[in-house]
């Protein structure tokens, strides 16, 4: 009986993960200054490699799961193809996106079009305190001019703006003239819309909107799905609600730029329970359809960014897409549920940033995170300890925590030090966290030496 269950959630999750054909042509909105931008944009964070995998991670820091092989630059070039021939047209990079070689790929399968059939989205990512040098942001502007084979940035960001405060948005883009020369380079047409990509203090947010009347942001950039749009806060205190930050932008008729529509994947992936839910609104749908949908509907979103690594990724989301079909209020109320009991279960808002590695001391902050995250959403932790699923979903997670995260690396050996908590953009408590995910995995092998 168990064994039935199984099988027929293993064909339920499969028939919402069937995309749809693509109905029509996908939805477009208008940029401020009359740009036609597709509602789905290419987040070049997740490049093909030749092994099969894909190389998310910022530079020197991939993140666990993720592959070291070289880009698979002709899968990537197809990719393009299709994308372009399909109606996406924004294409939303950065220097430190896979491992610092997504500019180079992008700009190798992008080159190949005419430059006015996309738009290009790279970023000032000066986090670390070498770059804060005015000369050194320059320098790094330089470098994705000649990696993305152009002579202008259809859409330049201050990158992650928030994290550290207003102390080290001064020091990256204020005290050191950056932000003069930025309006002085999009006045001069190399940048052609000026914006930043927002997580952490509020206060760095409100500043920007405080000086609006002088920067004239072209687009801001920020995290939007239905969990985040009123819970932002409820994940974590020192979180932004995407509300807020869309209202005052729509306010302000600055257009908005979606990042993690899917939560980091989490929305992709339920448990079977939240799946139900959806479900029972349209049982073709995929579970990532309505995360799309949910961010499309507003009207001041002007392109929705998602890491499409494979082919069938691509063709779900142009079908979602192809064209939008916003949501209806009932089926606002309903994600509205979906994500109250998703906030029941037990995961680590961890968004696989990697803004937290390296560790000092080798721990795989992430690799953790998403293996725990792994085993929340797919029903693989009942309550009942004694019953015969416990004991199997018990073993396959020791079995898949083990293979996938070397000894040395895991939970266990997390002394707590903080350091990595100032870099988290979801404020997440990571010595905490650490404790509680190894004091969980310690007393499942102590139930397995005793089995």
């Amino acid at each position: 009986m168990a064994e039935r269950t199984q099988k027929t959630r293993r064909e339920f999750f499969a028939g919402l993960a069937r995309p749809k054909a693509a109905a029509g042509t996908l939805t477009t909105r208008t940029g401020r200054h009359g740009e036609k931008v597709s509602l789905l944009g290419y987040g070049a964070m997740r490049l093909p490699t030749t092994d099969g995998g894909n190389a998310a991670g910022r530079a020197g820091k991939p993140v666990a799961g993720s592959s070291k092989a070289d880009i698979d630059q002709k899968t990537l070039n197809a990719q393009v193809d299709y994308m372009l021939a399909h109606g996406i047209n924004y294409f939303d990079t950065s220097p430190v996106y896979c491992m610092g070689r997504s500019e180079h790929a992008t700009g190798l399968a992008l080159s190949r079009h005419p430059r006015a059939s996309y738009f290009l989205a790279t970023k000032l990512s000066n986090f670390n305190a070498k770059f804060w040098p005015l000369a050194k942001c320059k320098e790094m502007f330089e470098e994705s001019l000649k990696n993305l084979q152009t002579d202008y940035i259809d859409f330049y960001l201050m990158h992650a703006i928030g994290n550290g405060g207003m102390e080290t948005f001064s020091k990256r883009y204020l005290d050191n003239g950056a932000l003069d020369w930025l309006l002085e380079a999009r006045k001069a047409g190399r940048i052609r819309n000026l914006g930043f990509s927002f997580h952490g203090d509020p206060k760095v947010f409100e500043w920007c909107m405080a000086h609006h009347d002088r920067c004239h942001w072209d687009f801001c950039q920020i995290q939007m799905n239905y969990v985040d749009w009123r819970h932002a806060q409820e994940v974590n205190k020192r979180n932004v609600n995407a509300k807020y930050l869309y209202e005052t932008l729509a306010a302000k008729d600055i257009p908005v730029v979606v990042m993690e529509p899917l939560l980091g994947g989490r929305l992709a992936r339920f448990n079977y329970a939240v799946a139900s839910k959806l479900k029972s609104m349209d049982p073709e749908a995929s579970i990532a359809s309505w995360a799309f949908r949910f961010c499309g509907t507003f009207p001041k979103v002007l392109t929705i960014l998602s890491g499409m690594t494979y082919q069938e990724h691509i063709e779900e989301n142009l079908a979602t897409l192809s064209p939008l079909k916003p949501l209806t209020q009932k089926e606002m109320d309903s994600l509205e549920v979906a994500a109250r009991l998703m906030l029941q279960n037990k995961t680590v808002p961890c968004n696989l940033c990697q803004y937290c590695m390296p560790c000092p001391y080798g721990i795989d902050i992430p690799g953790i995170f998403d293996c725990w995250n792994l085993a929340c959403t797919e029903d693989r932790l009942p309550e009942d300890p004694s019953a015969a699923t416990y004991v199997a979903n018990r073993r396959r997670f020791l079995k898949e925590y083990d293979k996938h995260l070397p000894h040395l690396r895991q939970a266990e050996h997390c002394i707590g030090c903080g350091r990595c908590v100032a870099h988290c953009p979801q404020r997440i408590d990571i010595p905490k966290q650490m404790a509680e995910i190894d004091a969980q995995i310690a007393l499942w092998r102590k139930e397995e030496r005793h089995a």
